[in-house]
């Protein structure tokens, strides 16, 4: 990242303090990692090109605020991390996602024990509107990542913002953690197991989608949105969470 000013907005974003541990995740050249270290107490980069890590731990050689840890983000449990830096929760992630693993590394993270306290990434622009969509345009994605934190698309960056430019636009998403999930607090898998079948086919009526996610009939499935208060006609995308929790609960017979 190039431009000082996104380089400050996700500073302000991520309300940090020197009392605060942040998780950096794809640091490359560390120019969001030394913003970091001089506003939190620790940060813990997580590489895994190992010339880039080794690059990392010269820059920062001697600078007792940051750990660089040299591994696939994917692998390494929140909790692991933590200890190999010598500290614990509670910890935020903020981070520049490299682009193919953004949605993975984000899911990682609010499933992962512990989860951080707040989460601020930069992601490519259609993957930031589709985690911050409201219903009637909400995604998988969408309820995935609201079910665990409130989110706030905070800016989006032009491709400038980077050296070199992506052919893509990003934008930067704050994700404030949840106590406990937004609804279905005590089977969040399940939840999101119906979630997913819902979504089997987007763009067609949900009793279809849900017909086919399931394996039941179209009729069984109305059924069930009937019992559950759901118009049938409706797509996956325009249900609120609190509506895929009626669902949820009111159960296939």
């Amino acid at each position: 990242m190039v431009d000082p000013s996104a380089l400050a907005t996700i500073l302000q974003a991520a309300e940090l303090s020197p009392a605060d541990t942040v998780i950096e995740v794809g640091p490359g050249l560390g120019a969001l990692t030394a913003a970091l270290a001089s506003a939190a107490g620790r940060v813990i980069a997580v590489e895994v090109d190992p010339s880039f890590a080794e690059l990392l731990r010269r820059r920062f050689q001697g600078d007792q605020r940051v750990a660089v840890v040299e591994g696939d983000i994917l692998r390494l449990p929140p909790a692991e991390l933590l200890g190999q830096a010598g500290t614990r929760a509670p910890y935020k992630l903020v981070a520049n996602l490299p682009y193919n693993v953004a949605t993975a590394t984000v899911r990682h993270f609010q499933g992962g024990m512990p989860p951080p306290s707040l989460l601020v990434v930069t992601v490519q622009r259609e993957v930031a509107r589709a985690m911050t969509a409201a219903p009637g345009a909400m995604s998988l994605l969408s309820v995935m990542v609201q079910l665990y934190g409130e989110v706030e698309l905070v800016r989006e960056l032009p491709p400038e913002s980077f050296y070199p430019a992506p052919k893509v636009a990003s934008g930067i998403v704050k994700i404030r953690s949840r106590i406990q999930p937004a609804v279905v607090p005590e089977a969040p898998a399940a939840f999101l197991a119906l979630v997913q079948a819902g979504f089997t086919a987007p763009r067609k009526q949900l009793r279809n989608g849900l017909s086919r996610g399931l394996g039941t009939s179209p009729a069984e499935a109305e059924d069930w949105l009937a019992r559950g208060g759901i118009d049938s006609h409706r797509r996956a995308e325009t249900l609120t969470l609190q509506e895929w929790e009626r669902l949820y609960r009111t159960r296939r017979p």
